[in-house]
């Protein structure tokens, strides 16, 4: 077909995500898929079964323009429970289309041309493009290599009047490290007397090893006040199709948000949105999805100690960083490649993740899977490089 018309992108330099990529490699080689994020498991009959009873009761039409009330309640005093923390569910929490719709309609509202944003690299792939849709520029400070942990010191020298906010990730994707208390307040102290806004994705919470225990922004007022927090009922219930989430601000920066928000979904999925309030109601749907996780990263990491890859540190999420640099030289998007074709197991290279594409020979792989697939995963890789 012919266009007749040209015309010139607002997004030149996006390409099409390496999460599509790697998994349709992954189904193109009929290879094991612990690349995407997504769990191998669905979230149970009980969740089935208050979506197909919402439906049946007639909830099938437009919920409110900011969530099924009933569910920003329950959410409302979920965080007051976990985190001492008051949010009023008229006026600033509002249901979303996932935790990426949040994301965009904050940075949407908030960023305009020239404000600087400043990232954690390795920064979550969606964040940048957004924020130079909207005018701004993405300010990469880079993660302690090996712990991935905040140096607050770059931060503060790459802070200036141009600073419009900080975007934090905790527990992070794609690192799995998390941030601790001293952290929070580190950030609380550094943008005292700013108008530095935060936006703190935190789709991960409940998802933490070892007794480590989540430190969301929402513990911390002064920090709160000037925050938006993401969140992710599809990480939590183990249903990322639905595309639900959360988000959480005060009053004046919810009135902003919700302004994108009207415009770009208006409202979300209302069958869902009764069932989840059922589910976030009763705190032992996500307690125990730590322990959950624990048990599958420990089953993965015990059955790669045969191999050549070395795990790093993972404090939280469902993706486990492994060092291959004992292997081979290979760039990290090749081998992954060649991981994919030649010994059909998927997963994703990290310096995709980095502004300049930093290569330190490290994978990510997704352990939300079946006990056996995960044990497969473990065979193939102990023969890599053998």
């Amino acid at each position: 077909m012919k266009y007749p018309h040209t015309f010139r992108s607002k997004m030149p330099k996006v390409e099409t995500t390496i999460f599509t990529v790697m998994s349709a490699l992954a189904q193109e080689h009929g290879a094991l898929n612990l690349s995407q994020g997504f769990p191998e498991f669905d979230g149970g009959e009980r969740l089935r079964k208050a979506v197909n009873q919402a439906m049946k009761s007639g909830h099938n039409h437009y919920a409110p323009m900011a969530g099924h009330m009933p569910l920003r309640e329950a959410i409302s005093e979920k965080m007051e429970d976990l985190y001492s923390a008051k949010y009023d569910p008229e006026k600033e929490i509002t249901i979303t289309a996932g935790g990426t719709e949040a994301i965009s309609s904050a940075l949407t509202a908030m960023i305009r041309e020239g404000d600087e944003v400043i990232l954690f690299a390795p920064a979550y792939d969606c964040y940048a493009p957004i924020i130079e849709l909207n005018g701004g520029k993405p300010v990469f400070v880079e993660l302690n290599p090996g712990d991935y942990s905040i140096d607050w010191e770059k931060v503060k020298r790459v802070m200036n009047y141009r600073t419009r906010m900080i975007i934090i990730n905790t527990p992070h994707n794609p690192t799995g490290s998390i941030l601790n208390a001293q952290d929070i307040e580190r950030l609380a102290k550094l943008l005292k007397g700013t108008e530095i806004l935060v936006l703190s994705d935190e789709v991960y919470e409940h998802i933490l090893f070892e007794g480590y225990e989540h430190q969301s922004v929402a513990r911390f007022p002064d920090l709160a006040e000037r925050s938006f927090l993401v969140y992710s009922l599809g990480k939590t219930y183990h249903n990322t199709g639905w595309r639900l989430g959360y988000c959480l601000a005060p009053e004046n920066l919810m009135e902003e948000f919700r302004k994108v928000h009207q415009y770009s979904v208006f409202t979300c999925n209302t069958p869902m949105q009764h069932a989840f309030t059922e589910m976030i109601s009763d705190s032992s749907t996500y307690s125990e999805l730590g322990a959950f996780y624990q048990e599958k990263r420990d089953l993965f990491r015990e059955s790669i100690k045969g191999s050549k890859f070395k795990a790093l540190p993972c404090a939280g999420t469902y993706f486990q960083l492994l060092d291959y640099s004992k292997i081979t030289d290979e760039s990290d998007l090749e081998f992954a490649k060649r991981l994919t074709r030649e010994f059909k197991l998927a997963s994703i290279p990290i310096s995709v993740f980095y502004p300049n594409s930093i290569d330190n020979k490290v994978l990510r792989f997704c352990f939300a899977k079946e006990s056996d697939t995960l044990r497969r995963a473990a065979e193939i890789l102990n023969t890599v490089g053998k």
